[in-house]
């Protein structure tokens, strides 16, 4: 039986319904999500919405929380300095976001404090785009407006088994996803495809036994679910390096920062000095970048951070000055207390914990298995030093005993016949035979 394809497949279709039934029983609590029969409330939605733009549920709910906190409606957002929300928004990353947030919020207090409720007004608002607009509109206002982010692309893409790489197959993922959305309850569908991208759709080991539209997806019956989305790989920019100075005012260790040019990268955040981002900085030159005149210490370890488009290595040159010191021309000294109140975003704050506690850098273990040392060889065994051994003690010496000579055999008793006048006649020896050992 020759294997199914795509086309084969075509007959099903994901159905709402069956995604909304799902969600009834297995909908996640989040603090800016109304509860079932309850009116979402559009700042909340809104607030939410931009926080969680390539940020993920876990990072987002204690920012969240404190955000409400501070600024509990848009207009404390609106009437609050630059300064204080940049400060709320420190760690969160993209920081264009918060300035457009500030922005956005003094739109909509102008406005007398109510969002426009559909996606065409929405997008006229600082910051928001075609997937913001749709979330809001669809969970604020009840609006027939599909919320594609990057859950419901790996959702879709599955579901229809799409071919064409991100991001070039966007519009067709939000015109399939626009044909879905139903009349009654848009706003939870939005949320439905949302929970089950980040609970059962996930990118990689996805739980497609529990997932409501098991039977329609494609890519599953293909037993391809974990190749989509498709996309292309886009190459890492180079690595690039520079130099991060912390002066620390002895008395009241208040430390020197900056506010960063209101353009490009970390924008209007605040930061130590520090040199140029580049990819052949010579970190032996730092020294020529220093914002003043002290005794500068070489911290031993890097400071790495990543950027969307490149990785960053930060060497940190740390040095106390006196309390009489003035801070150079558009610099301050802050309080080591009150840092918390600087808009210092992730890269600076590992910069000033690096500067109080430097960790040198880790050890490099080779890779693979670890070889085990050969035994010595006879020949390394041969070049070593020999051991010194004590020398015996002399043996006592024997003396020979010289070997007994055998005694003569007795002589036979005489005959009487024998006896003559005068002296006896010695008797003949007896004749020896040749060849013939004489025993003892």
């Amino acid at each position: 039986m020759p294997p199914r394809t795509a086309t084969d497949l075509q007959a099903v279709e994901p159905r709402a319904d069956d995604l909304l039934a799902w969600y009834d029983r297995h909908r996640r609590v989040l603090p800016w999500r109304a509860l079932a029969g309850e009116v979402p409330d559009p700042y909340r939605v809104w607030l939410s919405e931009v926080m969680l733009q390539q940020t993920t549920i876990a990072a987002v709910r204690p920012y969240f929380e404190r955000f409400l906190t501070r600024f509990p409606d848009v207009f404390a957002l609106a009437d609050a300095p630059e300064e204080a929300v940049m400060s709320a928004w420190a760690g969160l990353g993209y920081y264009s976001r918060a300035r457009n947030l500030h922005a956005c919020a003094k739109a909509v207090a102008a406005a007398g404090g109510r969002f426009p409720d559909t996606a065409e007004g929405l997008r006229k608002l600082p910051g928001i785009g075609a997937y913001t607009a749709g979330a809001i509109a669809a969970i604020a206002f009840d609006r027939a407006e599909a919320a594609v982010d990057g859950n419901v692309e790996r959702v879709l893409s599955r579901a229809y088994a799409v071919e064409a790489p991100l991001p070039g197959s966007r519009p067709e993922i939000r015109r399939m996803t626009q044909a879905l959305v139903p009349e009654d309850r848009p706003g939870d569908f939005a949320q439905a495809l949302m929970d089950l991208g980040a609970t059962i759709c996930t990118p990689k080991r996805p739980a497609c036994a529990l997932c409501p539209w098991m039977s329609p997806c494609r890519a599953r019956a293909l037993g391809t679910q974990e190749t989509f989305p498709r996309k292309i790989k886009v190459a890492k920019g180079a690595l690039r390096r520079g130099a991060a100075f912390v002066a620390i005012r002895s008395g009241d260790e208040a430390v020197l920062l900056r506010t960063r040019a209101p353009e490009g990268l970390l924008g209007n955040m605040a930061e130590p000095p520090g040199s140029a981002w580049e990819p052949d900085y010579d970190v032996a030159g730092a020294l020529l970048d220093a914002p003043l005149d002290a005794r500068w210490k070489r911290l031993p370890g890097l400071v790495r951070h990543g950027f969307t488009h490149f990785p960053l290595e930060l060497t940190v040159f740390a040095a106390r000055v006196a309390l009489s010191t003035p801070a150079p021309a558009g610099m301050r000294f802050t309080p080591r207390n009150a840092l918390d109140e600087e808009p210092l975003p992730g890269l600076m704050r590992k910069v000033l914990a690096h500067a109080f506690d430097p960790k040198p850098e880790p050890e490099k273990k080779p890779r693979g298995r670890s070889k085990k040392e050969p035994p010595p060889m006879p020949l390394l065994a041969a070049m070593e030093a020999p051991v010194s051994m004590p020398d015996p003690e002399p043996r006592p010496r024997i003396r020979a005993v010289p070997k007994p000579q055998p005694k003569p055999a007795p002589a036979p008793p005489p005959d009487a016949d024998d006896f003559l006048d005068g002296e006896p006649e010695a008797p003949p020896a007896a004749p020896r035979r040749r060849g013939t050992a004489r025993r003892r």
